[in-house]
């Protein structure tokens, strides 16, 4: 059984328009995951490992204020669109629209105010919690009203994570959500010793802004042939690597299926990544430096965690050789991940 409960965990600043933060505490044998109704973040999430001891093992802050500061999206929902969009630009039926851009030349998971610094309604469920918002037409520079449902679910220890939304206009959509981990825990001082596996035999090769090239190459012969567990440090140490911040092309299909695996082998801890979505972006936490502090006050330095964020390709919207981006009148966006929590 789940145990929901709900509590205040924050007052909103007044200039980003009040209202009352709440934190929900979903809660098993094995898991306890804490959400926020501010921007849907996991704000904490406990799990076991061999030894039964609970561990947090996402970065985030002990506090609302971490949140209404510049962080680098700590558990955050991201959209309309995660990732990156070329130049903020894309055309729609003939029409162009210009996005904020909030990253170099390009826009980023959504613009300057984005899903992840919004308050949503929430609604609590026998065994979790779903947020709404609109998205009004014209926010942050992308058509039609947006309709957007976000499900947080726990059964034992897999906390599933629905994404549905109908629009009144074409638009691009790609939501995920970009918790950060260290399955050592929260704190620790890197992830180097993680064994990590994608399921993945092609990834999109970048260009200096992190846009995709548009070439689908694939990770035979390569450092991002991770179709096998591979130890992070060594891995990164034998092919050179500054760390991932790419996306790894999914098999084309709209049915679950496990597509990566984390593993933290001296406290046993696992974490299975299961998604109906077509790419997963693995991030190694390089641009962390240490200078913000988090939860009980520990500094969060480079390669501290890493996010596997399942989402559409970035770009897809400007690239047509990419799975599909947009989402018309009369359609659902309906995608879901599971994540899978085990101890071995």
């Amino acid at each position: 059984m789940t145990e929901v409960t709900r509590e205040v965990f924050g007052q909103m600043p007044r200039e980003e328009g009040g209202g009352a933060v709440e934190k929900f505490i979903l809660k098993s044998d094995s898991v306890k995951v804490e959400i926020l109704s501010l921007g849907c973040i996991i704000a904490a999430l406990e799990t076991k490992g061999r030894d039964g001891e609970f561990s947090d093992v996402v970065l985030g802050f002990d506090t609302l204020e971490g949140y209404t500061r510049k962080h680098p999206f700590f558990g955050t929902v991201v959209g309309r669109v995660a990732n990156r969009i070329a130049k903020g630009r894309f055309s729609v039926d003939g029409k162009e629209y210009q996005l904020f851009l909030n990253n170099g030349p390009n826009s980023l998971h959504g613009g300057a105010k984005g899903f992840d610094k919004v308050l949503w309604s929430p609604q609590v469920l026998p065994n979790g919690v779903c947020f709404f918002r609109l998205s009004p037409d014209g926010e942050e520079g992308y058509p039609g009203d947006l309709k957007v449902w976000v499900t947080y679910t726990l059964s034992g220890g897999e906390l599933a994570i629905n994404y549905r939304a109908q629009t009144s206009k074409t638009t691009p959509i790609s939501l995920t959500n970009h918790a950060y981990f260290n399955l050592a825990g929260q704190g620790s001082r890197d992830i180097y010793d993680h064994e990590i596996s994608i399921e993945a035999d092609s990834y999109l090769p970048v260009d200096d802004t992190k846009i995709p090239t548009g070439e689908v190459a694939t990770v035979q012969g390569t450092g991002f042939d991770l179709q096998q567990p591979v130890e992070l440090g060594k891995h990164l140490q034998k092919f050179h690597l500054d760390g991932f911040d790419h996306n790894f092309c999914l098999q084309q299909a709209q049915a679950r299926r496990l597509v990566a695996r984390a593993r933290h082998l001296p406290t046993g801890r696992a974490m299975e990544v299961h998604t109906t979505q077509p790419g997963i972006q693995f991030y190694t936490g390089n641009n962390l430096d240490g200078s913000l502090k988090g939860k009980g006050a520990v500094a969060y330095p480079k390669h501290s965690a890493f996010c596997l964020e399942t989402q559409n390709w970035p770009d897809a919207v400007n690239k047509p050789h990419f799975p599909n981006a947009l989402l018309r009148p009369g359609e659902e966006y309906n995608h879901t991940t599971w994540l899978v929590f085990s101890a071995a």
